[in-house]
């Protein structure tokens, strides 16, 4: 498959950010990976899907349902948890993912990179480097230093650099696209039902409709070709997670349970 992804968004910034995009300059990947340990740990904990956002808080901080040993590595984790998902169900994308995310246990990973890239501007840049990589190919932290720092010149010191250079491929590595500790080698994520959904949602709130939502940035994440996501697309359907309906060429995908205020 070949990927042309671009970190841009749409010119429709309100509908994007009512959604839960985010276009803040920085973000967790500075301090932290994607942290999907955590959200599982997290999500499990708050097992009611309408929790208020007040109880995701509550959990990590008050009951240390991560298991910090400080209360300030707990705020802490809240805080990029929160960057990284939003952790309220009032925020269309956040409700999302935890639709799917209780519906679709293999899809977990790429679920999670599918909402950290929306709002983590950091881990969105990096796309690009990682989608060129075949399978098999080495992916060198160096060379992800080198490509993050030609995108903003002078931006990070060295020792930052290197930091979020391990914390990207930390959280490629747990979407599923990169393998090994140390040397890490392009692998290919697992797409599912529930992914597709996702990234099929996430290009139609960026303004794409009908075939274009398949070659979205957000698909191309999911490291799999058009025809195997449209496949994916249509168990989704039956499933009722979504609506896709095609008539020869003509494919148009609709998200009724997905576009309601919770």
């Amino acid at each position: 498959m070949t990927h042309h992804a671009t970190s841009s968004m749409t010119p429709d910034s309100n509908a994007l950010a009512d959604f839960g995009f985010s276009q803040r300059h920085g973000g967790a990947h500075l301090a932290r990976t994607m942290m999907l340990p955590g959200l599982r740990s997290l999500l499990a904990y708050v097992e009611n899907p309408d929790a208020p956002a007040s109880a995701y808080r509550e959990a990590i901080v008050s009951a240390n349902c991560l298991g910090k040993r400080s209360g300030q590595t707990r705020a802490l984790s809240y805080r990029h948890l929160a960057d990284l998902y939003a952790l309220d169900p009032a925020v269309g994308l956040f409700r999302s993912l935890r639709f799917f995310w209780d519906r679709d246990l293999a899809g977990q990973p790429l679920l999670a990179l599918l909402c950290a890239q929306a709002r983590d501007s950091l881990l969105r840049a990096s796309a690009p480097f990682i989608l060129r990589h075949e399978a098999g190919a080495r992916v060198t932290r160096e060379a992800l230093e080198a490509f993050l720092d030609n995108l903003q010149p002078d931006r990070f010191s060295a020792v930052t650099l290197t930091t979020l250079a391990q914390h990207i491929n930390g959280s490629w590595t747990q979407a599923g696209h990169l393998a090994g500790k140390v040397h890490k080698t392009r692998t290919r994520a697992v797409a599912t039902p529930g992914a597709v959904s996702l990234a099929l949602l996430l290009g139609y709130i960026a303004g794409l409709r009908g075939e274009l939502l398949f070659s979205s940035e957000f698909c191309q994440l999911l490291d799999c070709p058009v025809a195997s996501a449209m496949d994916l697309a249509e168990e989704a359907s039956r499933r009722g997670w979504i609506t896709l309906k095609r008539i020869g060429p003509v494919v148009e995908v609709t998200f009724p349970k997905r576009l309601t205020a919770p």
